[in-house]
């Protein structure tokens, strides 16, 4: 039953975004190759604007997968044209894959698309908003800071300044149900297993030292078996990172509340108060301190809500392989985007 009311639901919602919208396709060049997306436009009227909808983590199949249908849907109910595309290697998208690509190489992929949408010419690109979730967290706030084209920013389960892996880690242990000691020396063997291969360790040292880690069955279904050719194609990452002082982990954003503090668009934040893969109360913190105080912010939680904003219990992050999971969205966090999006137009017409 569960998995026809899932099937029942993303058939609904694809086809509220077809009946109300037209789609086309739209592909775009960056770095030699070109990158295959898809746009959204309302149906009865020209678009107030076009939201580009930027990915977190991992690989894509967002043109043929109708990935976030319901938030596109949104989009365009809100008057807005939205436009996704498949990463690097994903997808039709040209190119390879690349896991823990650099987020800044990421954000200038972002720059090109807003370009290309530009010099075509593509009804709502005289103003641009983006749309991230996770990992954009970081990619748009570079992109705001390198572009003077980008009018509004939609943050949903944002990052801090901070590597995320260490809290994803050590939340969905304890959800496992793994004693405190157990989830302490866990962590500390994926951060010093982390420090050492920064340092230069070999593969071999690296699996010595990491025994524990190696064989938690959290961690085997997060990364399998690391492999020697994955160990040092990660190394070569790490050593190219700068660490923070304070928490000796990874900074993929250097200066990033200096970046933050620079941003004067309106910006609109949604948390999940059971998200188990960033530290929401953190990132939140961040937001009001250094966010607030130079521009509209809009912050937004929702509780029993996780990392994707689906309702959930324990918002671990395969809670949704459980019996009697269902897909449901956390109760008004569709319609915070249309209210504000309708907001920023109102308040947009009453300057004029």
């Amino acid at each position: 039953m569960n998995r026809i009311l899932t099937v029942l639901f993303l058939l609904l919602s694809i086809q509220m975004l077809q009946a109300q919208s037209k789609e086309d396709l739209f592909n775009f060049t960056y770095d030699g190759f070109e990158l295959s997306g898809i746009l959204n436009f309302p149906l009865e009227a020209d678009p107030k604007g076009i939201v580009l909808i930027i990915h977190g983590d991992g690989q894509t199949n967002a043109v043929e997968g109708k990935w976030w249908y319901d938030v596109r849907h949104a989009m365009v109910h809100a008057g807005y044209a939205t436009f996704i595309w498949d990463k690097m290697g994903c997808g039709k998208s040209e190119g390879v894959y690349v896991q823990g690509r650099p987020v800044a190489d990421e954000a200038k992929e972002v720059l090109a698309a807003v370009e290309q949408l530009k010099k075509m010419k593509v009804p709502g690109a005289e103003r641009i908003g983006l749309w991230g979730i996770s990992r954009a967290g970081w990619i748009n706030p570079l992109v705001i800071d390198q572009s003077e084209d980008i009018d509004f920013w939609i943050s949903v389960s944002g990052v801090n300044d901070h590597e995320t892996f260490r809290y994803l880690l050590e939340q969905n242990l304890r959800i496992s149900g793994l004693s405190q000691d157990s989830v302490e020396l866990i962590t500390k063997e994926w951060h010093d297993g982390l420090l050492l291969s920064k340092s230069g360790a070999s593969y071999e040292y690296y699996q010595n030292s990491t025994k524990h880690l190696q064989t938690n069955p959290l961690w085997q279904r997060l990364n399998g078996t690391v492999s020697e050719e994955g160990y040092y194609a990660y190394q070569k990452i790490l050593e190219e990172c700068t660490l923070n002082k304070e928490t000796d982990l990874p900074l993929y954003v250097e200066d990033f509340e200096d970046i933050l503090s620079g941003i004067d668009i309106p910006v609109l934040a949604l948390f999940g108060e059971k998200d188990m893969a960033v530290d929401w109360k953190s990132t939140k913190s961040l937001y009001e301190a250094v966010l607030a105080p130079n521009t509209s912010l809009s912050i937004k939680t929702f509780s029993d809500c996780n990392h994707n904003m689906w309702t959930c219990t324990t918002g671990g992050l395969y809670e949704y392989e459980e019996a009697g999971w269902e897909y449901v969205r956390c109760e008004g966090f569709l319609r915070s985007m249309i209210d504000w999006l309708n907001d920023l137009d109102d308040k947009a017409l009453n300057k004029k």
